[in-house]
Order: C-alpha cells, then sequence, then structure tokens
C-alpha cells in the first residue's frame, strides 16, 4: 500500500510499506477514505526529529471503512463506517474509566515516562504505524474505533478523531463562566474549531492570530478579533472592563513565534548528533513560550487558562510569580478522545452542520501529494488552515 513516511527532518515521501495485517484477536484493518494533515505532525516534520526513524507512517486523523477483524472482536464488523481517535486507548483500564484516555495504562509507554501510544506519532509514543495511508491496523476494535452513519460525507465525521475533541476538551477545561469571555490565542484548525464550538454555546469570543486569513474565517462565525501585536494585552483589556478575559485557550504551542532565545536553541540542536538530540530535548529542553505568556498577560485574576497547544520542553521557563499573583488556575494536555466523543456525535448527526466541519477543510489533496503540503502547512501559505487526504 502507499502511505507517508517520514524520511528526515522536513523530508515527508510517499511510499510503497506491506499492507497491515491483523496481529492481535482484537485488532481490526481499515481502509482509509480520509485522513488529515494535523498541526502535531509539522513537530514531527522538524523539532521532535530526534525520535523519529526513517520510515515511521504518520498520520493520526484517519476515517475509512472497516476490511477485516480479529477473532476476538464482538461488536464491530466489515464494512462497519468508523472514525479513528489518535490516542491508542484500550477504553477498560482505570484511566480510560475516569475519562483520561491520553493516559491509557494499557498502552502508556513507561519507558520515556509519556502517555498513551499515538497513532503515528514518533517512539516517544509507542511508534505505532499511523494513518496517512491507504489502510492501517486498528488495536482494541470493540473500544477504540467510533462508529458512524452512513450517508453524509467523510467532512462530517473526520474531524472526531482529532480536531474536534482537542478543540472540545479545550472549551471544556477553559471553563467559561456564565456571561463571560473567552480569548482564543491562535486560529489555526484546533483555534478555529474552539471558537466555533464556544460561540454555538453562546459564549463572547476574542481570537488572536498574526494572519488576517485565519482571523476572517472565526469572524465570520461570530468571534471578535484582535491581529497579533505588542498591544495585545491592553486592546483585550480594553474589551473586557479593564481585568481581561475570564478565560483563555493557548492553541499555538511550541510553534509561537516571538521567541528568539528559545528559536535559536532548537537551531542549535541540529548540531548535535541525533543520539544526543532527544537526550537534551528530555531533559534540557525549551520551548518557544511567546503565546502562553499572552495568555497569562492577558487572563483575568482568578481566571483559567486552557493549553491545547503541544509543548515539548522540558525546561521551559515559566513566570510563576506572575501566574501565582494572578491565582490563575492552568488545564493542559492531550485530548481523551472518547471521553467527548458522544457528546459531539450528538452534534454532528443533527440535521445542521452547526459547527461548518463540511466547509472547514481548505485543501481536498490526493494522498501523494502529502509532501508538498506539509511543507505548505509549515509555510502557512496559499491559504491552507487544513488539509485533508483521499488515499
Amino acid at each position: 500500500m502507499r502511505a507517508v513516511t517520514w524520511q528526515g527532518r522536513k523530508d515527508m515521501r510517499v511510499e510503497d510499506v506491506p499492507d497491515p495485517v491483523i496481529e492481535e484477536p482484537t485488532d481490526a484493518i481499515v481502509r482509509i477514505t480520509t485522513t488529515g494533515l494535523c498541526g502535531s505532525d509539522l513537530h514531527l516534520y522538524d523539532p521532535l526529529t530526534p525520535f523519529m526513524t526513517p520510515g515511521d507512517i504518520v498520520g493520526h486523523e484517519p476515517m475509512g471503512v472497516v476490511e477485516e477483524v480479529g477473532p476476538g472482536v464482538r461488536d464491530l464488523a466489515a464494512g462497519d463506517r468508523v472514525v479513528v481517535p489518535f490516542n491508542v486507548s484500550c477504553g477498560t483500564c482505570w484511566m480510560c474509566s475516569q475519562g483520561l484516555h491520553s493516559q491509557c495504562e494499557t498502552t502508556q509507554n513507561r519507558e520515556h515516562g509519556t502517555g498513551a501510544s499515538l497513532f503515528g506519532y514518533s517512539v516517544l509514543y509507542g511508534q505505532v504505524p499511523g494513518g496517512q495511508a491507504e489502510a492501517m491496523r486498528v488495536p482494541f476494535a470493540d473500544t477504540l474505533p467510533i462508529v458512524v452513519p452512513e450517508g453524509p460525507p467523510d467532512e462530517r465525521f473526520v474531524y472526531l478523531s482529532d480536531v474536534l475533541p482537542t478543540a472540545w476538551q479545550a472549551v471544556e477545561y477553559a471553563a467559561v463562566p456564565d456571561g463571560g469571555t473567552l480569548l482564543v490565542v491562535g486560529v489555526g484548525p484546533i483555534g478555529d474549531m474552539a471558537c466555533r464550538i464556544a460561540l454555538s454555546r453562546g459564549i463572547r469570543v476574542i481570537a488572536v492570530d498574526p494572519i488576517q486569513e485565519r482571523l476572517a474565517r472565526v469572524a465570520g462565525r461570530g468571534a471578535e478579533i484582535l491581529q497579533s501585536g505588542d498591544e495585545v494585552p491592553d486592546r483585550v483589556r480594553a474589551l473586557t472592563d479593564g481585568r481581561g478575559p475570564d478565560s483563555v485557550i493557548d492553541a499555538v504551542g511550541m510553534e509561537a513565534h516571538g521567541s528568539p532565545v528559545a528559536e535559536m536553541g532548537q537551531k542549535a540542536l541540529r548540531l548535535l548528533p541525533k543520539q544526543w538530540q532527544g537526550t537534551v530535548m528530555t531533559t534540557a529542553g525549551v520551548d518557544r513560550l511567546a503565546a502562553l505568556h499572552l495568555a497569562i498577560e492577558c487572563v483575568r485574576r482568578g481566571g483559567t487558562i486552557s493549553v491545547v497547544g503541544v509543548y515539548g520542553g522540558a525546561a521551559s521557563p515559566m513566570p510563576m510569580l506572575q501566574l501565582f499573583d494572578k491565582q490563575i488556575q492552568l488545564r493542559m494536555g492531550q485530548a481523551n478522545v472518547r471521553r467527548w466523543s458522544s457528546d459531539i456525535l450528538a452534534v454532528l448527526e443533527q440535521d445542521e452542520d452547526v459547527l461548518g466541519v463540511e466547509s472547514f477543510a481548505t485543501h481536498r489533496l490526493p494522498l501523494e501529494d502529502a509532501p508538498k503540503a506539509y511543507a505548505t502547512f509549515r509555510d502557512k501559505s496559499d491559504g491552507m488552515v487544513k488539509a485533508l487526504f483521499t488515499p
């Protein structure tokens, strides 16, 4: 089959790889019909390269049709239409029973001190072959895949794999009080969807981003918009009675612009031998924290910050005095997809496309165009906000 593989820093290739096979009685093989390109995939494209191996199959936003199930599978059957969550969770351990599927005890990567395995996401998270491919092996077939109805196009459901539950959890963790205001920092795919979810709940949303095209998308849904700049905290406070928003979502993460020291450190890391790079990143790595520092500066005293943008630094400096003095509540983490999937599916199954998911993607491309799409997405060019691939 054909699949997108990591071959080196900024080197993604579509290659012929072996077809997936049933390895455990509870496995399923899913033929992929649509698969997404995520902002997190860009971390593999560059900063997280020390943890990748040439030939790794990437991607973690797939959906498709079940082609085969193992002998231990009871509830899923060939022909079922499914979305595959990005975290590999068993659904039956203690953590999963608490709704913490991203910390699944069955697939935790204890040797690396990390949580549940993720599809297509480096040795740190299990090195499980991903979903930017013509087919994939899906474990825990009775509890992991999300069965969706026939009829609507893939665009109605594919974001259940990552974008929707990640944005949904971001809004839940933000805990915006009744009548409150939410500031969303960064309106790429996750920030954009978080705006849509919050607006659908009647929450006042202010969005900040450096790219006008992205701001225009959320403004069209009803968000108030501000273009990034030094004066953002003052402008936000001016819109919120001088206090700042009740809650802030950081939907940017380690890719933030405006952190020159951290950027220099990340570039210097590339000069080290690869076997040293991983050790440095997991013990002394630092992130670009401009977006998180902006969130801390903007949020009102006693407010809440929900961090959904991915960070990977082990020694990133934090303004602890400011966090403590402002009495800020901070929540973060990988989305627990199966914790939220039923609630989200109920919204998606309505006749009306409440969240605008069917028109959410800016680019629909054949899988063979994936290497070019990675470069376009990284450069934020050609108006690309969300790309979907057809294998």
